[in-house]
């Protein structure tokens, strides 16, 4: 019998967490024994968590559900840190979300938008649920495209990094950055883990993309609040820029999502003139060389795809 969404994703979970593991990281004795497996038994993870081997086990294949002090246990026995530590009482099913609502429309408070064009000078994003970008700001337009372009259904931060070949190329450390938006995303599943948008965009990526696949079974999790982007604009040329989140005070899930970079820096000044130098409504200015940077070499056609 299938377990459960949720407690097939607690399990899935447990078992990718405790794979991470040695252990000499959770302070069991090293033996000479040959592991069938990577990471740590079953048997250890019951050890620390004071429970049963059998009860951890059934934990792990779905067939029962946790308390929340079990919960706290298994996250000291496991090593979490404070995302992890959400995500898995979220899967869990244990946060306090009070009653289901029908999910309506994410909407942008006007606040918001204000906020986003008052930022001339610092490409913004509003990042909804799943990662959906709702709104942008002239900057952020400069800087990466025009996502009014783009069909509202491919509007998504982490659908774009995978498929979109100019804004994945935009991204010097690709890897780096897709891994943390990859994980970003595996920390909204937690409280979305029945939300059909989330699994057919999980379902679409995992069928395109064997990193995507890869990394999402990892179960790694982060909130993505701040970090730094290493860009190389096909006009601005290499770009290294702060970026920052800060979550919607409505309780929305929304987030702000701001680049910024160090006032007096190459970065700075290439920034300024290639927002200054892109008009309305374009999305990547004619590639023309910005003083004292070296113009990259053009890249293919820019425009996304209508998939």
């Amino acid at each position: 019998m299938t377990p459960p969404s949720g407690l097939g994703e607690l399990g899935a979970f447990l078992k990718a967490r405790r794979a991470q593991l040695t252990p000499h990281e959770v302070g069991l004795p090293e033996t000479d024994s040959h592991r069938k497996v990577a990471g740590l038994r079953r048997e250890e993870v019951a050890r620390l968590a004071a429970i049963s081997v059998d009860y951890y086990t059934r934990l792990e294949q779905g067939r029962v559900r946790a308390s929340a002090s079990v919960l706290a246990t298994l996250a000291r026995a496991l090593r979490l840190d404070d995302d992890q530590q959400t995500y898995l009482f979220g899967i869990a099913g244990k946060t306090d979300a009070g009653p289901r609502r029908r999910r309506a429309a994410q909407r942008v408070r006007p606040a918001a938008r204000r906020l986003l064009q008052q930022l001339t000078e610092t490409p913004a994003l509003v990042l909804g649920k799943r990662m959906d970008i709702l709104a942008w700001n002239h900057a952020a337009t400069a800087l990466y495209t025009d996502f009014a372009r783009i069909p509202a259904t491919r509007r998504n931060y982490v659908y774009m990094l995978f498929t979109d070949p100019a804004f994945r190329g935009m991204h010097l450390e690709w890897e780096h950055d897709a891994r943390d938006a990859v994980a970003a995303l595996r920390m909204e599943a937690a409280n979305g883990s029945d939300d059909p948008a989330l699994a057919r965009l999980v379902g679409e990526l995992s069928l395109q993309d064997t990193d995507f696949r890869t990394w999402w079974a990892e179960h790694h999790v982060n909130s993505g609040g701040y970090g730094t982007k290493h860009y190389r604009h096909p006009t601005a040329g290499d770009l290294t820029l702060d970026c920052d989140t800060w979550d919607s005070p409505d309780g929305s899930g929304q987030r702000l999502m701001v680049l910024t970079a160090e006032p007096g820096s190459t970065s700075h000044d290439a920034l300024r003139i290639l927002i200054s130098w892109t008009p309305a409504g374009q999305a990547v200015p004619g590639r023309v060389a910005i003083p004292g940077r070296a113009a990259p070499p053009a890249d293919t056609d820019r425009r996304h795809p209508d998939t």
